[in-house]
């Protein structure tokens, strides 16, 4: 058992030694053959040491562009997205005639999915993985992987829809009236055929109604007709909602305040 270890420790030393050797060294064709190997048996990170010395001497080299490719898919292999996007959208930028570079940009775009989070945290890496992938169908139109990329971006849009809900409940929950009012519109016109819509509707008529009846004297009628007529555009759309009840209650509020401010004006 110790044998064993030593012949073990004494192979891991010797070829830890190989390595450095071989990443202060000038020969750069050795380089090459010993980040391929370490690429090709999924050392990953001990290859990218190497890719980037040949990239840096050699740029505008076949064997610096093949460098530059694998240091992108080898962080991609890591699941080190940040870095992996960086360097195969670069790869398509430098290299744009290359026949990797559709391959690069698409798994570049593929990277900021990876990035993007759950729909209830900062939706910007949701936005920048869409905006990849629309950079990608813009550019490749005529790709085989056009389909996987209009399905991930509706994925992802709905993700952005889910978020974008939620923001609209959360300000009708904690009585922010007027955000419910200007979020709840936003998300309707943003999103006319959503799951969502029948609700985010029906946010819209109860905090405009809220907002309606807390208002100063001088905005208070401009409000009213303003419920009165969204309730209207509820009611005509869903007519058989679950809400139904609820927002008749708004309508009847409001017709109410309409008569109190008009015995008020006598």
């Amino acid at each position: 058992m110790k044998f064993n270890l030593l012949i073990f420790l004494t192979l891991f030393l010797g070829a830890c030694s190989g390595y450095n050797r071989v990443i202060k060294s000038d020969d750069y064709a050795k380089k090459f053959e010993m980040a391929d190997e370490l690429y090709t048996s999924g050392k990953f990170s001990r290859s990218i040491v190497l890719y980037e010395q040949i990239y840096q001497r050699f740029p505008k080299t076949n064997e610096g562009e093949l460098a530059y490719y694998r240091i992108g898919k080898a962080y991609y292999s890591e699941q080190d997205y940040y870095m992996a996007g960086y360097y195969l959208g670069s790869y398509s930028t430098r290299f744009p005639y290359s026949q990797k570079a559709e391959e690069a940009l698409f798994l570049s775009a593929m990277c900021s999915v990876s990035n993007s989070p759950e729909p209830s945290l900062d939706p910007n890496d949701t936005e920048l993985a869409i905006n990849d992938l629309q950079q990608f169908v813009n550019r490749y139109p005529n790709s085989e992987l056009i389909d996987s990329c209009n399905n991930t971006i509706d994925r992802l849009r709905y993700k952005l829809e889910v978020k974008e809900s939620e923001n609209v409940r959360q300000y009708s929950k904690t009585e922010y009236f007027r955000a419910a009012v200007v979020s709840a519109m936003s998300f309707n016109e943003k999103y006319p055929r959503s799951e969502f819509r029948e609700e985010m509707l029906y946010i819209l008529v109860k905090n405009s109604f809220l907002l309606a009846k807390n208002s100063v004297k001088e905005k208070k009628m401009d409000r009213i007709e303003e419920t009165i007529e969204r309730y209207r555009n509820f009611v005509a759309e869903f007519p058989a909602s679950k809400y139904k009840k609820e927002v008749d209650g708004y309508r009847d509020g409001m017709e109410k305040e309409i008569q109190i401010m008009n015995l008020g004006n006598k």
